[in-house]
């Protein structure tokens, strides 16, 4: 037996706030990290999901019996031959499953795209041209795709937050308001395409189900597929080593459910990957939003009325809510106070949490109605928007955690030159570009749930975290790796963090922006035990000495408060009034977002969230066309995301804000980037131009017709 060296006062640079590189990034970029879809298995055959043709209606029948004479066909699964699924369970997330998940329980189709077959064969290429030629017949039904403010049918849902909230006298405060602004703001349908498409693996090892997956969390992975098939959670093992991204898409989806399924009837390990196109329809989507905005102010721009309704779409077979009323409820305060979330059940697939939930459509509409608010009032935006910071929830009437919203714009606005800005629109010019600057707030909620996690102390000095934590990309391993060095007083080069496998334990999912501080908070305290068992000089057996942490009890203790990110959004755009084309020329992001633990990944974050509302701002819209109730152009050249060229100078920082109730001092950052930026680019749009822009894209066509109606500056 030895004894790990260790120090009771450690003397050495803390790891917490310095930059490192990825851990495992050279097994990335080598080629040696494996994803879900590349690991080798011992008699692997492939499943191809066949998707409905049409948007409603019901399957006659399947022509199958060609296509199981095909070369390679094993098998071909359908709604007449698939084993039976559970689906009365509530989800990781408190939420019922979408059914989309369930896949071959019946005749119904209630979308298109709608998964109506798995074909599995010997190889991808058999299974993928076996399932192209399956014919089936529909008994098609007249299908509702058609999403706008005027629907009579739209009521109110809860989702993840209550539909409704409201305080005061709304209209009577609006009749006493100086300045009212009453504003429609239209979002579309959004997209995520993480790089890594959906794969899953399942087997059986005796009586074990294994998935090897791509997904967000192994712990909802486990729960989920339990449920459904009826099985012991214990029986059920989840791997996910590596995940090129997720967004909110990677859970528990169509793909995951069927290879189990035929794993089941064939006994043999089956993979099945979606294409891209079949990601379109079958992992989910940011619905499309109609949001109206009323606001009434006193002449120096304090609010003392606020609304914010938002209608978006869900499907018919399961109820998603984008609330995007929810950012309302804690940026500004005002004696009468009211916010709404709505949908409308139409014959497409289901929305599901896309980065940002809420937040990123919710602070266009928000953060735009502020800029307009402003130039009504005769304000400065930036000023407007300190005079109006909250000191309390402006519905829960919970003290914030910490809220340092008027230290981001400061500092944004020294460093961005925000004090040199003319404030009337359509004046600056660079050649033929009309140039403007505009701001808007972020926030996004700093939330944490139980995890728990694993420290091992081996007797060579080394020691093994194990976490079913998962890195979708952010970053999140080599975070845990340093918060575990510093909590052992060790350096990181002596921490191996374990993830991705739904046997340590239950954890969190990364989403929410809670991923990495609700695994730290774990890993921190098993850690902390095991140094401490190691400065009583207890000896360490060959096996070494594992401690494990459980966190439910201290997150429950939490006091209630209002705890959030923030942060200052501020663009620089040049439009073209001649072709419409729009520029984003700089952009800088200031946050307040507690402790940040690398700040070389939580840069790459921040900066990949801007970028994604230049995205939202610019280029990304879902079009569905009417006849058949599908997209035009599910692809990644039909559906437009900026690219190097659309981004040639953003910056992103933070000031020092750690989490007062947090072992860390961390917040989250894998969301707040995206919030507010295209309410940032937009502003900016009407600053250079005259002309708001109360409809996202901000297309070329549009601010030309646009141009035209309102008569603003042109070439």
């Amino acid at each position: 037996m030895t004894t790990a060296p260790t120090r009771e006062t450690d003397t050495r640079a803390p790891s917490v706030g310095t930059a490192r590189t990825r851990v495992e990034g050279r097994e990335k970029v080598t080629g040696a990290a494996r994803y879900a879809g590349e690991i080798p298995f011992t008699g692997l055959v492939h499943g191809w999901l066949v998707l409905s043709t049409v948007a409603h209606g019901r399957i006659r029948d399947l022509d199958t019996d060609p296509v199981l004479a095909m070369p390679g066909v094993l098998a071909v699964l359908d709604h007449r031959n698939a084993p039976r699924l559970n689906t009365d369970f509530a989800s990781l997330l408190g939420m019922r499953p979408d059914p989309t998940c369930a896949v071959f329980q019946h005749d119904r189709v209630p979308h298109r795209g709608w998964p109506v077959a798995l074909v599995v064969a010997e190889t991808s290429e058999q299974a993928r041209e076996a399932a192209e030629s399956l014919v089936v017949h529909y008994e098609e039904e007249p299908h509702d795709t058609d999403f706008g403010a005027d629907r009579p049918d739209a009521y109110r849902a809860d989702g993840i937050m209550p539909a409704v909230t409201e305080k005061g006298d709304l209209e009577a405060r609006l009749a006493e308001s100086a300045v009212v602004l009453d504003a429609e703001y239209t979002t579309p349908e959004e997209h995520h395409n993480p790089m890594e498409p959906h794969a899953a693996t399942a087997h059986w090892d005796g009586d074990r189900l294994e998935v090897f997956d791509s997904n967000q969390g192994a712990t909802w992975v486990v729960g989920d597929l339990a449920n459904l098939f009826s099985i012991d959670p214990a029986s059920v093992r989840v791997r996910s080593e590596h995940v090129g991204g997720g967004f909110g898409s990677k859970g528990v989806r169509a793909h995951q459910v069927a290879a189990v399924m035929a794993a089941s009837v064939l006994r043999r390990p089956v993979r099945v990957v979606m294409t891209r196109r079949q990601m379109f329809t079958l992992i989910g989507y940011r619905s499309p939003t109609v949001q109206r905005i009323r606001i009434g102010a006193d002449a120096d721009g304090r609010i003392r009325a606020l609304e914010h309704r938002s209608l978006s779409a869900t499907s018919t077979v399961f109820e998603f809510v984008e609330p995007s009323s929810g950012v309302t409820r804690v940026m500004y305060d005002a004696d009468a106070h009211r916010t709404e979330n709505r949908v409308v059940r139409l014959d497409v697939p289901s929305p599901t949490f896309m980065r940002a939930p809420g937040e990123a459509p919710g602070s266009f509409a928000l953060e735009s109605a502020m800029d307009e608010l402003a130039t009504a009032c005769g304000q400065d935006p930036v000023a407007l928007r300190l005079r109006n910071d909250a000191e309390r929830g402006p519905v829960s009437g919970l003290p914030f955690a910490s809220r340092r919203l008027s230290d981001c714009f400061r500092e944004g606005a020294r460093r961005f030159g925000w004090a040199d800005r003319d404030p009337r629109p359509g004046l600056r010019r660079d050649g033929r570009w009309l140039l403007g600057t505009g701001t808007a707030a972020a926030s996004f909620p700093a939330g944490v749930a139980p995890s728990t996690a694993t420290v091992t102390a081996h007797p060579d000095g080394r020691f093994t975290v194990r976490i079913a934590a998962a890195d979708i990309g952010t970053g999140a391993r080599t975070a845990l790796t340093l918060v575990a060095a510093d909590a052992l007083h060790v350096d990181p080069e002596r921490v191996q963090v374990r993830i991705g496998d739904s046997d340590f334990g239950p954890a969190m999912i990364a989403g929410g922006s809670m991923g990495t501080r609700s695994w730290s908070w774990a890993v921190q305290t098993a850690a902390r035990e095991v140094r401490e068992r190691l400065a009583l000089g207890t000896d360490i057996p060959a096996e070494g000495i594992t401690v494990r942490a459980n966190t439910a009890e201290a997150i429950g203790a939490l006091t209630p408060a209002e705890r959030h990110s923030f942060g200052a959004q501020f663009a620089e755009v040049a439009v073209d009034p001649g072709t419409g084309e729009v520029r984003v020329r700089r952009m800088l992001g200031i946050f307040a977002a507690g402790r940040i633990v690398n700040p070389l990944t939580a840069r790459n974050q921040l900066l990949g969230g801007m970028i994604w509302g230049i995205s939202m701002a610019l280029h990304e819209e879902a079009v569905r066309d009417r006849a058949s109730g599908g997209l035009v152009g599910a692809d990644l050249a039909g559906y437009h995301v900026p690219t190097h060229a659309d981004v040639p100078r953003i910056e992103a920082d933070w000031i020092d804000d750690p989490d007062p109730n947090d072992p860390v001092g961390i917040k989250g950052i894998g969301e707040i980037g995206v919030v507010g930026a295209a309410a940032a680019v937009a502003n900016a749009v009407w600053h250079a131009t005259g002309v708001r822009h109360r409809t996202l894209p901000i297309r070329p066509d549009r601010v030309l017709s646009a141009a035209a109606r309102e008569g603003a500056p042109d070439a």
